[in-house]
C-alpha cells in the first residue's frame, strides 16, 4: 500500500518516472484484460495506451477506497467496452427465450484446464460472446449491470452468456481430451 501511495502521489504530481513505474508494474496484467475483450492484439494495445491516458489524467479521483489495481483494471475495462460499443456486437443477438431449446441444460464441471489453452477459447467466441462472457464470469458482473453497462437488453445479456458457454463446452468437449488443455 506504502508504494502504491507514493506512486499514485508522483503520477498525481506528473512526475514522469512514476508515471513509467505506474506503467511497468501494471501494463502486463492489464493487457492481458484488454486482450479478453479485444480480440487483435494491436487494438488492446491502443485500448491499453487510451486507457493509461485517462488513469493518468484521473489519478486525482483515485481515493485508495479500493486497491489501485481493481481502479486500474475498472478504468481498462471501460475503455475496452467504450471501444467495443462502437461495433456492437451483441446488437442482434437472439434473446434467451429463443434460444432455451439449443442452449446447453446441465451444469457441468470443467476439470482443471490450462490457462492458457482457455483464454484462446474465450479469445475464439463471436465479439458479443466474448465480452458478456468476461464481464459476467470473470469480472463478476450480474446481467442486469452488463445490460446497463452495454446499453442492451438484460435477456440479450444472458443469451449471449449461454451461448458463449455452450460455444466454449463445444470447442472443449470436441477435443476429446478437456483435462490436459493446450501449452
Amino acid at each position: 500500500m506504502q508504494d502504491d501511495y507514493a506512486l499514485v502521489e508522483g503520477c498525481r504530481q506528473q512526475n514522469r518516472v512514476s508515471q513509467r513505474l505506474l506503467y511497468e508494474r501494471f501494463a502486463g496484467k492489464l493487457f492481458v484484460l484488454c486482450k479478453r475483450y479485444i480480440k487483435d492484439p494491436d487494438e488492446a494495445e491502443d485500448v491499453l495506451q487510451d486507457a493509461f491516458v485517462k488513469i493518468y489524467r484521473h489519478i486525482d479521483s483515485f481515493r485508495f477506497e479500493c486497491p489501485l489495481e481493481a481502479w486500474l483494471k475498472r478504468i481498462v475495462i471501460n475503455t475496452a467496452l467504450k471501444e467495443l460499443r462502437k461495433n456492437k456486437p451483441w446488437e442482434n443477438a437472439a434473446d434467451v427465450q429463443e434460444m432455451a431449446p439449443v442452449l446447453p441444460q446441465a451444469d457441468e464441471s470443467l476439470p482443471t484446464l490450462n490457462y492458457q489453452y482457455l483464454l484462446q477459447l474465450i479469445q475464439e467466441l463471436p465479439a458479443g460472446c466474448r465480452t458478456i462472457f468476461n464481464l459476467y464470469a470473470i469480472e463478476g458482473y450480474t446481467h442486469p449491470e452488463i445490460a446497463e453497462l452495454l446499453d442492451i437488453a438484460e435477456g440479450t445479456s444472458k443469451s449471449q452468456y449461454a451461448r458463449a458457454r455452450g460455444l466454449l463446452q463445444q470447442k472443449l468437449f470436441s477435443d476429446g481430451h478437456p483435462a490436459q488443455g493446450r501449452s
